[in-house]
């Protein structure tokens, strides 16, 4: 019989326990919306501001920027609060990713009068007699224009735009592939 008493005394901590952990939801709850309904306010305020600002701008002659969209803002309202926790957290990787990114790109943008890469390839295909592989095209341009940061998965990537645009052949070797250019036939005149 001792069994059958200890059951109702288990069944009645776990009763009171979430009876407890529901009290604890509803309250979080409250605080979530209270704390949600203030962000609210100031957002809109924050609009508001916005809005009389960009009036006086136009007013005083500025150029005026172009605004953040309000569905933009009434996005991030609606992120669950699981998320909203690590915003901090992706924001600084995306930052840090961002910063890579524009470093790349600053280092690789071509320069007015600076030949594409596309051109650049193709030009020194042309002057080949045998098939090339990326990495030896990669090398040859290094060599040619030390000025330039050249990168293979760049030149690959050219090497690729150019037997899309039918200026270039691709053939494969094994695993290894291997790029020239499109050999032209002359065409005889038909009469």
């Amino acid at each position: 019989m001792s069994t059958n008493l200890s059951v109702p005394s288990v069944t009645a901590d776990y009763a009171l326990r979430v009876a407890d952990d529901l009290s604890a939801n509803r309250g979080e709850q409250e605080r979530v919306r209270s704390e949600l309904d203030r962000l609210q306010d100031e957002l809109v305020r924050l609009e508001e501001s916005e809005q009389v600002l960009t009036k006086m701008q136009d007013v005083l002659g500025g150029a005026p920027k172009q605004t953040a969209k309000q569905g933009k803002s009434r996005k991030t309202a609606a992120v669950p609060a699981a998320r909203r926790s690590n915003t901090k957290t992706a924001a600084g990787k995306s930052g840090a990713a961002d910063g890579r990114k524009a470093t790349k790109k600053s280092a690789s943008t071509k320069k007015p009068g600076e030949a594409t890469w596309l051109e650049l390839t193709t030009a020194h295909l042309s002057g080949q007699s045998e098939p090339r592989s990326a990495a030896e095209v990669s090398a040859s341009l290094t060599e040619a224009h030390p000025e330039r940061a050249v990168q293979v998965t760049v030149v690959r990537n050219a090497l690729e735009q150019g037997v899309a645009q039918g200026l270039l052949e691709r053939s494969k070797q094994g695993r290894s592939v291997f790029y020239s250019p499109v050999a032209t036939v002359p065409v005889s005149s038909v009469s």
